[in-house]
């Protein structure tokens, strides 16, 4: 049954003072003497979104409504845009037209008021003619339908199709240089299946958070950041912890790639023999010059163009690998292999394997076990744009399409990832270091995929520093500490003044722990697996149990406001758990694997540490001006 309501049910109150305290008797008295439509209204959009006040029946409400919505004017977007077979379907499909949807927003709009103002005339000739004093009169009719108005504003706002999702999924940075690192980690068999299950995981997490967004979202309460569904299912204090585990998360991936440019920095300057700290310097005040912007819209060109150079980088590596065999020195250098190999001359023959390697060609730990969860932790990175999904939604024209754009990004990572993963693994074996490029051979090509890496690794680290510094400053400045707002002219200053001081934390932390593969295995277990595969579980869980809880008779009223629910607490999430459970039950087990893993993975990644810095590991210490690339 349809949810859409007529135009008088959802326009603005005339008197918001006096229904605040108003009852549902007082507001139909208001609504009879043509003061107020009859429905309590509250605040809307990005604001509203955070009011705590709102129960979960009135967000389920207004989604369901939106949902219909969006299906009405996909049927008129596609009526105007088809008729051109199966280009036209293509075109329907992919094409962001915000004109075409504004246009088909206003016809909408203009009709509904004119079928507002029929009615209203037609049912107060009746009350009048009637004579019938105590009949409810219709609504005034207002000029124009206001949240017609808003939502076309909204709306203006929201002009990605499921292509777009495709490429930002895709986008990938990190991940993909990894792969040859996860296979040295596991070997062939392991690799390829658990890339095919994280890569399964990571699609039906997906879902999950897709599922729990058009379960919840709407203009009037929308939905814009990772946290705001755990507001809407938990409260504050788990929106809380979200953002602060995201922020945490940005901040040491802002580590993680600084330290990894120190290191492509050291290789670059190795004959000079230039000190490691002085390169992590260097790192650090390019970062630090990149961070007066407080818009991603000024890189928005450099983005594109680092698609390409990811691409031009993927191929340099095939072809060098392919003629040339691996340069030994980083993944020696900075693991736990025989420092006799550390030379093209010295170096051992290239070792794969089928099955996990032993423990002699092992890059990071001798401990099988915990070898194969370090695989997993640097395999996450391919999947771990979880923690962006909601973001992507909330610019979609159409949710619903979302899931195309995941499953065929998902497929293409999967399988791109697998096919370069095994095939440097097979010429570069245990010498697959976690940053690739720093294994290229002969030496030329190196410096140039090194160069390339530079630009792509600075990019990254702007775009983590934005989005962990943002989260920082809205969620704990602005909301706990009431510090102006980033757009001010003060809060442009403290953006100013509080940048490098998080640059200059990350730095000392990079330098601290300055083993780039142990630290990237870390981050990945403690953080990316928890984002992509246990909190998407813990929203989904969360948004079923409360929608399956709902008793005949509950819900929200749009007439008065109010939600009526017939009890509250444990009983009512036992009985949403156990009315649902079909469902229910293999999402608990989905998250409880998730966390598992997780634990499993940081521990790994802490013995890892301590192979690393402990005798035989890595040359390069804390603090250490010992450049691991220097030959003289």
């Amino acid at each position: 049954m349809s949810m859409l309501p007529g135009p008088m049910a959802i326009t603005a109150p005339t008197e918001q003072i006096r229904e605040a305290g108003a009852s549902p008797e007082e507001i139909r008295k208001m609504e009879l003497a043509g003061t107020h439509p009859g429905v309590r209204h509250r605040q809307w959009g990005l604001e509203a979104r955070l009011d705590p006040t709102v129960t979960f029946e009135e967000f389920t409400y207004w989604a369901k409504i939106e949902r219909e919505l969006e299906d009405e004017d996909y049927r008129r977007y596609t009526a105007v845009t088809g008729g051109g077979g199966i280009l036209g379907s293509i075109k329907a499909y992919f094409k962001n037209n915000p004109y075409e949807d504004a246009k088909i927003q206003e016809s909408r709009q203009l009709q509904a008021n004119e079928e507002s103002l029929q009615v209203s005339e037609k049912k107060a000739d009746v009350a009048v003619n009637s004579g019938d004093e105590g009949a409810v009169s219709p609504v005034s009719p207002p000029p124009y339908d206001l949240d017609a108005e808003w939502r076309l504003a909204a709306r203006a706002l929201r002009n990605a199709g499921w292509g777009t999702i495709f490429y930002l999924i895709t986008t990938d940075i990190l991940g993909w240089s990894q792969t040859p690192y996860v296979f040295a980690n596991t070997g062939y068999g392991l690799g390829v299946g658990i890339f095919l299950l994280m890569g399964f995981a990571a699609f039906a997490s997906g879902i999950m958070i897709w599922r729990t967004f058009l379960g919840l979202d709407s203009s009037r309460y929308p939905i814009v950041s990772f946290g705001d569904p755990f507001l809407r299912l938990y409260g504050p204090r788990m929106r809380h912890f979200i953002n602060f585990m995201q922020s945490l998360q940005m901040f040491l991936s802002v580590a993680v790639v600084l330290l990894g440019n120190t290191g492509i920095i050291a290789q670059l300057g190795g004959n000079a023999n230039l000190c490691y700290v002085v390169c992590g310097i260097i790192s650090l005040v390019v970062g630090m010059a990149s961070g007066y912007m407080r818009s991603l819209k000024h890189l928005g060109w450099f983005c594109n163009m680092s698609v390409w150079i990811n691409i031009v980088t993927f191929l340099i590596i095939c072809v060098a690998a392919a003629k040339h065999g691996p340069d030994p020195a980083a993944a020696v250098e900075n693991g736990i292999l025989n420092k006799a190999w550390d030379t093209v001359a010295t170096m051992a023959p290239v070792k794969t394997f089928v099955g996990t390697p032993p423990a002699e060609y092992q890059p990071t730990d001798t401990n099988l076990f915990a070898a194969q969860f370090n695989g997993i932790n640097s395999m996450v990175y391919a999947y771990s744009g979880a923690v962006m999904f909601v973001a992507f939604l909330s610019e979609m024209r159409r949710p619903m399409d979302f899931w195309k754009g995941l499953l065929v990004a998902q497929t293409f990572i999967t399988v791109v990832y697998i096919f370069f993963g095994a095939f440097v693994y097979h010429y570069y074996g245990q010498y697959s270091y976690s940053n690739v490029n720093q294994s290229v051979n002969p030496k030329n090509l190196q410096v140039v995929g090194n160069v390339l890496s530079l630009l792509t690794g600075w990019l990254a680290i702007f775009l983590y520093f934005n989005v962990g510094m943002k989260t920082v400053y809205l969620e704990v400045g602005q909301a706990i500490f009431s510090l102006p707002a980033i757009t001010s002219r003060n809060g442009k200053f403290l953006w100013w003044g509080l940048g490098p001081v998080y640059w200059i934390i990350a730095f000392v932390l990079s330098m601290s722990v300055p083993e780039f593969s142990a630290f990237t295995n870390f981050v990945g277990g403690l953080f990316s697996l928890n984002f992509t595969y246990s909190f998407s579980g813990l929203m989904y869980l969360a948004y079923k149990i409360q929608d399956g809880a709902r008793l005949p008779g509950e819900g929200f009223d749009p007439a008065t406001g109010q939600t009526t629910r017939m009890d509250h607490g444990t009983k009512r999430w036992i009985r949403g758990f156990l009315k649902t459970w079909k469902i229910s039950v293999p999402v608990l087990i989905f998250t409880g694997c998730g966390l598992a893993t997780s634990g499993m993975g940081t521990w790994a990644a802490v013995l890892a540490l301590e192979s690393a810095f402990g005798p035989g590991g890595s040359v390069v210490t804390s603090w250490t001006c010992t450049n691991p690339y220097y030959t003289g």
